[in-house]
């Protein structure tokens, strides 16, 4: 006789059981949601309606953008109404779905954050070979290989882990479905595929990693030979924050996914999920933002274009009013 059950649905970790805490819990979610949201449609809005914005590095920073736009909705929207409800329990085939999107959305985006040092790599250090190595052809060829690429990796995932029979309980250990969680709860050795899988790819995150690091030396070296203190300024702003985001995206996730699954307490396991669940999709906008003139230039602009249109609007309309 098999002890195996057929699971129905999980039950994630909620972040408390004290009714007060679900709200805050739910209030903070919301306003990191919220940021992330309106930063990723200001970013991708700003990008599409200004023509100077149409270059490579703003293409893949849109590109960037969607992709973050729907990383922190496959997980975030669904932690806050279970909080808010008071429940704890997703679906089966929801949690099919989250483990497929966040590896997708997590895959295509460091993907994309590897083109983008490419990208960055080639502007500074080859620069008369610029347009010619990144012509639009490249570009979204590039772009294309990383979406592509991206499903293929989250497919792989997907069809491993759930070709697992679950007998160990349906307590997933964490606020959305995530792999290293699931495996736990494995009837039989059958999960060390997945184990083999899941190490591979890292090994090929690993590899994207080091080129990007290589290509920030390689940028950075190049960057101080410049003579004019506000080129190198300009260099700086724009790679700086960049490595940053890789960095932050690439220990945290590489940490959750490596270590010990019992190694670490439940509070643990939250706040290292949020590092690389949460924070660089709300990081993304703000860093680039901030630190970019030309895109600030742009919000600007279209803010200020925004509200010079709603005013004239509602001139017209007291004007046909009067009328």
């Amino acid at each position: 006789m098999s002890n195996e059950t057929a699971v129905t649905e999980f039950l994630l970790l909620g972040f408390s059981d004290v009714r007060e805490l679900q709200i805050l819990h739910f209030v903070v979610f919301l306003v990191l949601y919220l940021i992330s949201l309106l930063g990723n449609l200001l970013i991708i809005t700003a990008i599409a309606l200004n023509h100077h914005l149409h270059t490579p590095m703003y293409f893949f920073l849109m590109n960037l953008s969607i992709l973050d736009l729907g990383s922190i909705s496959v997980s975030i929207p669904k932690s806050m109404a279970n909080s808010l409800t008071n429940t704890r329990s997703i679906s089966y085939s929801g949690c099919v779905a989250q483990i497929f999107l966040i590896f997708f959305f997590a895959s295509a985006g460091f993907a994309i954050l590897t083109v983008m040092a490419y990208d960055r790599y080639v502007a500074i250090c080859q620069p008369l070979h610029y347009e010619t190595v990144m012509n639009r052809r490249a570009c979204v060829q590039m772009a294309a290989s990383a979406w592509i690429g991206g499903s293929l990796n989250s497919a792989l995932h997907t069809g491993n882990t759930f070709a697992i029979s679950f007998c160990g309980g349906n307590m997933v250990d964490q606020f959305f479905c995530e792999i290293p969680q699931l495996l736990k709860l494995a009837c039989s050795d059958s999960y060390l595929t997945e184990v083999g899988f899941l190490i591979f790819s890292l090994c090929l995150a690993s590899s994207c990693f080091v080129f990007i690091i290589v290509s920030y030396v390689q940028i950075f070296k190049a960057v101080l030979r410049i003579p004019s203190e506000q080129g190198r300024h300009k260099a700086f702003s724009t790679c700086l924050p960049h490595l940053f985001v890789v960095s932050l995206f690439f220990c945290t996730s590489a940490f959750a996914y490596l270590k010990p699954t019992s190694s670490l307490t439940s509070s643990l396991n939250l706040m290292v999920a949020v590092l690389y669940s949460v924070l660089p999709p709300m990081m993304n906008p703000i860093i680039y933002s901030m630190r970019n003139k030309e895109l600030k230039d742009a919000l600007s602009k279209w803010i200020g274009w925004s509200r010079n249109t709603d005013k004239h609007d509602s001139r017209k309309k007291g004007v046909s009013i009067g009328l």
